[in-house]
């Protein structure tokens, strides 16, 4: 028969052991989390440098045709950094504080995802 004394020590071991593993379950849970959220957000980056490439070609696109069109090459790529000046300026105003939301919201969402990953 154990002595109370073996049976403290043994629920001690136990509790230790529960306690560990549970903070372990837990850091594996917050870098699953993390890990999530970092490859939406590098995917999305991604897809976002590509569109932007391609937009830049295109300014430089319309700036040639506009230059042409204008007399001068310089003229068309004043008319499009025009442009670009006066959309950043919208932006700047009044845009961002409806960008930051839905960006807030991605991440939340990414973060709080149930879905489950299986591997083959």
């Amino acid at each position: 028969m154990e002595t109370p004394a073996g049976s403290i020590k043994s629920l001690f071991d136990h509790v230790e052991s529960y306690t560990k593993t549970t903070f372990e379950l837990l850091k594996l849970k917050m870098l699953e989390k993390l890990i999530t959220v970092v490859t939406s957000m590098v995917s999305q980056l991604t897809a976002l440098v590509v569109i932007s490439l391609g937009v830049l070609v295109l300014s430089i696109g319309v700036a040639l045709w506009l230059g042409e069109l204008l007399g001068k090459s310089y003229y068309g790529f004043f008319v499009v950094a025009g442009f670009y000046l006066v959309m950043g300026i919208v932006f700047h105003f009044f845009l961002r504080k409806w960008l930051r939301r839905p960006v807030s919201n991605f991440i939340i969402k990414q973060s709080f995802n149930k879905e489950t990953y299986a591997t083959s």
